[in-house]
C-alpha cells in the first residue's frame, strides 16, 4: 500500500459535503479557463487542486463514492504517480476497454439525479452534448456554480496584468477598419448583435494585448458587437492612461470583466444573434438561447468571422513576419552552434540547453515572451512529443546521439515556431534514415503546388510520403496556422490527413501561414521533428484556375550529419541543396562573429 494522501482526501471530501448542499450528485471539473484557452492560469486549476494532477489536459469527476480523472496517453505514469493516495481512479483515454466521459455518466448517473460543472468552463459545443444525454435521461445539469469557490480558500488570484495597444502602422489595419469587415458579415448572416469569447480573436480585432494567459499576449475579456455599439469587458485594474484614450478615441465602451456575468442575465435581445458554439461557454450560450427563444429570434451558430481575417495576414502583417522569422532563425543558426562546440565540453542537460536559447531570443530586439515553453528533450525522451523538462527533472545531453529543439518566440512584429534535431555526437543507420524521411517530407510539403480550394488535408501526404515509404508515421498533424503576435496555434486552417469537424472547411488561402512538422518518434529510442513555417503564396493561374504553393519563412540550417543521400530521392536532394543555400545568404548576413560564419557555410554546403 503506498501512502494516503490526506490532503487531496480532505479536498474531496469538503467538495462532496458542497455537492450534497447544492443537489449535485456528480460534479465534473475540466481543464479549462472561461474563453477554453490552451494555457490556464493558476485561478482556473481547479481540477489540480482536487485531485493532485497537474498535466495540461484532464477532467474530474466526483461523486459521493468515487472519483475518476480521465487523461491522454501524453501523461499516463505523471497521472498515476499524482493520484497515488488519493483514491481517485484513472481513466486512460482512448484505450481498449475505457469508457469516455460522456458514456461512463450515461451509466452511472440516474433518473432525477443531477451533474454539475461551471459552465463558464466547458464550450457550449461539449455542454449540448451532455443536456441532449441528461434530457433523455430525465436527470438534471446545474451549471450555475463553481463548487470551488466554497472549498478552495487560499485560491489564487485571477491573472490581471496592465493592457497596451498596438500601434495601426504595426498591425496593417484600424480596429475601425476591422469592425466595419465584422458588421458586414454580420449583416451577410443576418445578424444584429454578435458575441466574440474568444480572446486572441477579441485582441486581434481591438489591436489591444495584454498577458493575462502564459505564452499568449491577450487579456481576459468579453465583447459585444451591435451595428452601432462595440462594447469591451476587461478587468479594470488592467486598463491603462494609454488603453483608456485608446478606446475612447474608437468608441469602444469599456465594462469590467465581472460584470459580464449580469450583462448577459440582463441582455435584451434586438434581433438575431452570432455566436460560435465552440468557442462561447456554456453558461453564456445557455442563457442567450433561452432569451432568443422566448423573443422569437435565432442563434446563429458560425465561425466568428474574425477567425478567417486573422488567420489571412495583410500585407503589414506579412512584411513584419518575415524579418521577425530572419532574425529568429539568426539566433537559434547560433543556439545550433552554441550546442555542437560545447556538446561534452560543459555540463549541460536539457533544461540548461532550454534556458540558454531562450536567454538568447530575449535579447532580440522587440521580444515579447515566449511563444510556448521551450521543448528540449534529448535521445528518447524526444520521442514524447510533448516532453518538457525541468530544472529537477532533465536529462544529461552527452556527446552522442541527438537533441530536439521546438521552441520560438513573440515579438513586435510577429510569433516565431521552429523545431530543429541536432546530432551531437555517434548516430546509428537507422536514425540517419528516419532523419532523412522526415527532412524530405518537410521539404516537399514545403515545395507543393495545389489548386485553388484544397484544403490542409488535401496537402498532408506531400511530408508524410517519404515516411510512409517506409512504414513509418506520426501521430499528430501536420500544420497549424500561427497567430501574428498572439497564438502560436491559431486556426481555422491546419494541415492533417484525420478527417476532423472544421479543418476540413477551411481552405488554404495566400496570406495565411502554417506549420510544416513532420517527425519520428520511437519509444525508448530517439524523436526527430523538423519544423518549418510557411506562408502560403499565389503561384500561377490558368484556365485551370489559381495555383498556390509555400515560401519558407523559417531559415534555420538542417543538420547533414543525419542525413544520408542513399534514403533521398534526386528532386529532395534538390530542394535540400536549394533551400541550404537560401539560408546562407538570407541568415550570414545578420551573423556577427566570424566562427559562426564560417560553420555555417560548412553546414549549408551541398550535399
Amino acid at each position: 500500500m503506498g501512502t494516503e494522501n490526506k490532503t487531496i482526501k480532505n479536498r474531496l471530501a469538503q467538495l462532496r459535503k458542497a455537492m450534497k448542499e447544492n443537489g449535485i450528485d456528480y460534479y465534473m471539473i475540466p481543464t479549462s479557463d472561461f474563453h477554453n484557452s490552451e494555457y490556464a492560469a493558476d485561478f482556473f486549476k481547479t481540477r489540480e487542486y482536487f485531485c493532485g494532477f497537474d498535466g495540461s489536459n484532464g477532467t474530474l469527476v466526483v461523486s459521493d463514492k468515487e472519483a475518476g480523472l480521465w487523461t491522454d496517453g501524453r501523461y499516463f505514469i505523471q497521472a498515476e504517480n499524482q493520484l497515488a493516495g488519493t483514491g481517485v481512479t484513472l481513466y486512460k483515454m482512448g484505450e481498449e476497454g475505457v469508457p469516455t466521459i460522456e458514456k461512463y455518466l450515461s451509466d452511472n448517473v440516474k433518473k432525477g439525479e443531477a451533474l454539475g460543472f461551471d459552465g463558464r468552463v466547458v464550450p457550449a459545443e461539449d455542454g449540448e452534448v451532455l443536456e441532449s444525454m441528461f434530457k433523455i435521461k430525465n436527470a438534471d445539469l446545474k451549471i450555475g456554480k463553481d463548487l470551488a469557490e466554497e472549498v478552495w480558500t487560499d485560491r489564487p488570484a485571477l491573472p490581471c496584468h496592465d493592457m497596451y495597444v498596438l500601434s495601426d502602422e504595426l498591425c496593417g489595419k484600424s480596429f475601425k477598419q476591422k469592425l466595419a469587415d465584422v458588421r458586414a458579415k454580420m449583416k451577410e448572416y443576418g445578424t444584429s448583435m454578435h458575441l466574440l469569447a474568444k480572446l486572441d480573436d477579441i485582441m486581434w480585432l481591438t489591436n489591444l494585448r495584454g498577458n493575462d494567459v502564459e505564452c499568449n499576449p491577450v487579456a481576459l475579456s468579453y465583447a459585444m458587437i451591435t451595428s452601432d455599439m462595440f462594447i469591451l469587458f476587461v478587468q479594470k485594474d488592467e486598463v491603462t492612461d494609454e488603453v483608456r484614450a485608446y478606446c475612447e478615441s474608437n468608441d469602444i465602451v469599456l465594462k469590467d470583466y465581472a460584470e459580464y456575468a449580469e450583462y448577459v442575465s440582463e441582455l435584451v435581445l434586438t434581433g438575431n444573434i452570432l455566436i460560435d458554439k465552440r468557442n462561447t461557454n456554456y453558461l453564456t450560450y445557455r442563457l442567450i438561447a433561452d432569451k432568443a427563444s422566448e423573443a422569437g429570434y435565432v442563434i446563429e451558430d458560425r465561425e466568428n468571422p474574425t477567425e478567417i481575417m486573422k488567420a489571412i495576414k495583410n500585407e503589414t502583417e506579412l512584411k513584419n513576419i518575415r524579418e521577425v522569422y530572419l532574425r529568429d532563425s539568426a539566433k537559434l543558426t547560433e543556439f545550433i552552434y552554441w550546442v555542437k562546440e560545447n556538446v561534452g565540453k560543459i555540463p549541460m542537460t536539457e533544461y540548461s540547453a532550454a534556458m540558454k536559447l531562450d536567454g538568447m531570443r530575449a535579447e532580440l530586439p522587440g521580444f515579447i515572451e515566449l511563444s510556448f515553453p521551450t521543448i528540449s528533450a534529448y535521445n528518447a525522451n524526444a520521442a514524447m512529443a510533448h516532453y518538457e523538462a525541468t530544472e529537477d527533472n532533465a536529462a544529461e545531453v552527452k556527446a552522442q546521439g541527438m537533441l530536439l529543439v521546438d521552441s520560438g518566440g513573440t515579438y513586435m512584429g510577429g510569433t516565431t515556431d521552429v523545431t530543429r534535431t541536432i546530432v551531437v555526437g555517434e548516430i546509428s543507420d537507422e536514425i540517419k534514415k528516419h532523419y532523412t524521411a522526415t527532412v524530405s517530407g518537410m521539404l516537399e510539403l514545403a515545395n507543393a503546388i495545389f489548386k485553388d480550394g484544397c484544403t490542409g488535408r488535401n496537402v498532408d501526404i506531400y511530408a508524410r510520403r517519404p515516411l510512409w515509404d517506409i512504414g513509418i508515421d506520426y501521430n499528430h498533424g501536420t500544420g497549424h496556422g500561427i497567430g501574428y503576435m498572439l497564438n502560436v496555434h491559431e486556426g481555422p486552417h491546419n494541415i492533417r490527413w484525420r478527417s476532423s469537424e472544421g479543418a476540413n472547411k477551411a481552405e488554404l488561402k495566400p496570406g495565411m501561414i502554417v506549420s510544416d512538422e513532420p517527425g519520428v518518434y520511437i519509444e525508448g529510442s530517439h524523436g526527430i521533428r523538423i519544423e518549418n513555417i510557411v506562408e502560403v503564396v499565389n503561384r500561377s493561374e490558368s484556365e485551370y484556375g489559381k495555383f498556390y504553393g509555400f515560401d519558407h519563412l523559417t531559415y534555420v540550417p538542417i543538420d547533414l550529419e543525419a542525413i544520408d543521400k542513399k534514403y533521398m530521392k534526386p528532386d529532395a536532394v534538390e530542394l535540400l541543396n536549394k533551400y541550404h543555400k537560401a539560408v546562407y545568404d538570407r541568415v550570414s548576413p545578420l551573423i556577427e562573429d566570424e566562427k559562426i560564419k564560417n560553420w555555417l557555410k560548412e553546414a549549408t554546403r551541398e550535399i
